[in-house]
């Protein structure tokens, strides 16, 4: 039940927030694009937010989109602390500080945390996206799923001019190893525009990609591959202007990208140093099933802003509707020969619908003391479910209800010193009807023994609280310091189809409780800026897969976990054309009840990126980005001579890309992208050290993507 807490004072770091690209606030004494940000659900600036947070500007995604159109790319290119690219459609392994993120579209959950499919990352086109927001560490600001924090896609906006404007962009990209099916191509559009009080903002995109090639010129395996893949979006904001004060929003977002191919793998074994990678085949042999990836997702939301509700207040409503159904790869483990069944194909179908207030009250005590206080209600309902194609059910329908309501405050004492204070009390119910465990052969001699499991209603309540302190007196030397706590239930489908008792009741459900802390600080010296933060979670409860030898199922294994690491920035003008980003994360994790490593489902090896950006003249800019991931050998191989599930060794690797743009028109530009410029022959990370069967891909040979774009 929903607890009267909401009149109490407690401590907190606003660490998620909704923020609406309609205002821009910029840092003090900084060139950088310091936009508002999702600290307290409300507009705030980044330099009021005690805790590392990486904004990635509209211009930074429109240069990596020249290179790479997936976001995982993007986003581990950029962000310290989030595990590199997966080099597929999945964002299983590639964890944010060693935890699951959670990923929204201007606020709203887009993973499917009760029966968590690692597909969230990949729900819009970069060509809607005016930034992303990346806040780390566990919070519960948005419910349940963010232990290792939050990505927020803020999606643009109409202009404010009447007059209507746009843009069309078309690409194509493919292999330079070996151009042969590799060529695909991309056309994207936008207009947006105003009409008195009404704007409308509509974009779309329509990409078919060729076969991608690894260094060899082989073509890539096909688990989780975006070979033949076709991807479309389409995008609408609409708002209305009521008065001066008040605002109707109303958003749909339309996301389809599944694989249609006749090629099929040749699998080969990552203990062994072997890539599987995929060739074309008779019917028989090609991927079987349904195509893979995301079916047509959907997702609606309208939105209602009063900027003085009443005084110093603003009010925002907000309803939303989500229909999302995630298709997964023919696999053989899933199957039944005594039915007839030699594998199954499963997905992963989620319906939210939710509803929210936010209230945001403003007070000056005096010249010295300013106070903002963010509260309000959230509601979900959350339906998810992971049946088999063929109409078997792997994992039943779970039925979450959850009610929370929360106070965010924060305190600017005599401009320098901010304090964040607030708490969160979030109650949960999940519903899940008498079910029947789904028999699982990897051979036609062991298979799982299929057993009833009586129904329940799992409740969860859970308090938690955050607190969070920074100093800006000086640019020079600006720390901070915050704990914050989350409640995380994520992927309880997972228990459920791999129960080993007759009653739900018996399944250990129990929300996680993370508690993270950070210190860090930011400077600015000359024109050199640097920012640095070390971090701790622990949590009593951990989701890790181990291998049942009786039966060849991979069951989760609860266990309590602390991770810890840091992360550092820096940014550079080295001349008024040059510029230099650069940043460095390390992360190491254990079970804290066996002083085991956690594998690599949850922790990365150390990650260094740069970027360098060269602009000699106006309509003329290039950037060179570099990638280095380096070592991680924690485990020894088993007396198989096999490394664990997520065990294998991580060897270092080097990947740099290029890109370029010219405005040779007033309205037209050009430009170009090169993927592993190089041409490295390498593993990704999670490649190397996953040693399930088809993981293991090598990564994208060089590959290059050449196109236009016309403004009007």
């Amino acid at each position: 039940m929903l607890k009267s807490t909401l009149s109490i004072l407690a401590v907190s770091i606003s660490t998620a927030a909704i923020a609406d690209n309609t205002r821009v606030e910029h840092a003090k004494n900084s060139d950088m694009e310091h936009v508002v940000v999702s600290g307290s659900r409300v507009f705030e600036s980044i330099d009021e937010v005690p805790a590392s947070i990486t904004v990635i500007s509209q211009k930074q995604i429109e240069e990596h989109l020249q290179v790479n159109p997936e976001l995982q790319s993007l986003l581990s290119q950029i962000v310290p602390g989030l595990a590199p690219d997966t080099g597929s459609s999945s964002n299983t392994g590639q964890s944010l500080r060693g935890r699951a993120p959670l990923v929204m579209i201007d606020g709203v959950p887009q993973s499917t945390p009760l029966r968590n499919g690692s597909l969230g990352i990949k729900t819009l086109d970069p060509s809607a996206i005016a930034r992303i927001e990346v806040i780390k560490g566990a919070t519960s600001i948005y419910g349940n799923g963010a232990s290792g924090g939050i990505i927020n896609y803020i999606t643009k906006q109409a202009r404010s001019g009447e007059k209507a404007s746009g843009e069309m962009s078309i690409s194509s990209r493919f292999s330079a190893v070996k151009v042969a099916e590799s060529a695909g191509g991309r056309v994207s559009g936008a207009v947006n525009g105003r009409v008195e009080q009404f704007s409308y903002l509509v974009t779309a995109s329509y990409e078919e990609n060729g076969v991608q090639r690894d260094a060899e010129g082989d073509i890539l395996g096909l688990q989780y591959g975006l070979s033949d893949t076709v991807t479309e979006n389409y995008f609408t904001k609409l708002g209305y202007d009521l008065d001066e004060d008040k605002q109707i929003q109303f958003s749909y977002n339309f996301y389809s990208s599944q694989q249609e191919t006749d090629l099929g793998d040749v699998f080969g074994n990552m203990n062994l140093g072997e890539k599987s990678y995929a060739v074309h085949m008779p019917p028989a042999q090609q991927k079987q099933g349904k195509p893979q990836g995301p079916k047509g997702n959907e997702n609606v939301t309208l939105k209602y802003t009063d900027h003085a509700i009443f005084a110093n207040t603003q009010l925002t409503l907000d309803a939303y509707k989500q229909d999302i159904e995630n298709v997964f790869f023919f696999s053989p483990s899933l199957a039944n020969p005594d039915e007839g069944y030699t594998g199954g194909q499963s997905i992963i179908r989620s319906e939210k619908q939710g509803a929210r207030a936010t209230f945001n009250s403003s007070i000056d005590f005096n010249d010295n003391v300013q106070a903002t206080f963010i509260y309000g209600v959230d509601a979900l309902n959350d339906v998810t479910s992971q049946p088999l194609v063929d109409g078997r059910v792997w994992v039943p329908e779970m039925d979450m209800d959850s009610l929370a309501g929360y106070l965010q405050t924060k305190w600017i004492v005599a401009d320098d010193l901010v304090i964040k204070a607030g708490v969160r009390e979030e109650s949960i119910d999940i519903a899940v009807a008498d079910y029947r465990t789904l028999k699982l052969c990897r051979s036609a001699d062991t298979c799982s023994v299929p057993f009833d499991v009586k129904g329940d209603t799992v409740n969860h309540d859970a308090t938690t609280y955050n607190v969070g302190v920074k100093y800006n007196a000086s640019e020079r030397f600006s720390p901070f310091a915050s704990y914050s706590q989350g409640s995380d239930i994520s992927d309880i489908g997972r228990l459920l189809r791999s129960a080993t008792v007759t009653d739900i009741a018996q399944i250990q459900t129990e929300a996680s409780i993370i508690d993270s802390y950070e210190v860090g600080f930011n400077s600015q010296l000359a024109k050199l800026r640097f920012e640095f933060a070390a971090f701790k979670s622990t949590s009593e409860l951990g989701t890790v897969n181990k291998l049942n030898k009786e039966t060849g199922i991979y069951e989760p294994v609860r266990a309590p976990q602390r991770i810890w690491g840091y992360e550092a920035l820096v940014d550079y003008p080295i001349t008024a054309t040059l510029k230099l980003n650069a940043t460095y994360s390390y992360t190491e994790g254990k079970n804290t009840s066996t002083d085991e490593y956690l594998g690599s489902k949850h922790i990365s090896p150390p990650k260094l990126t740069a970027n360098l950006n060269w602009q000699p003249q106006d309509g003329l800019s290039m950037t060179l980005s570099w990638l280095h991931v380096g070592d991680r050998k924690r485990f020894e191989k088993n007396d198989k001579n096999e490394y664990g599930l997520d065990q294998g060794p991580v060897d270092s690797y080097d990947v740099l890309n290029f890109s370029g743009q010219y405005q040779f028109a007033n309205n037209w530009q050009g430009f170009i992208g090169v993927e592993n410029l190089l041409n490295a022959d390498y593993f990704p990370a999670r490649a190397q050290s996953y040693t399930y069967g088809g993981y293991n891909v090598k990564g994208l040979g060089t590959t290059v993507t050449l196109g236009m774009k016309y403004q009007f």
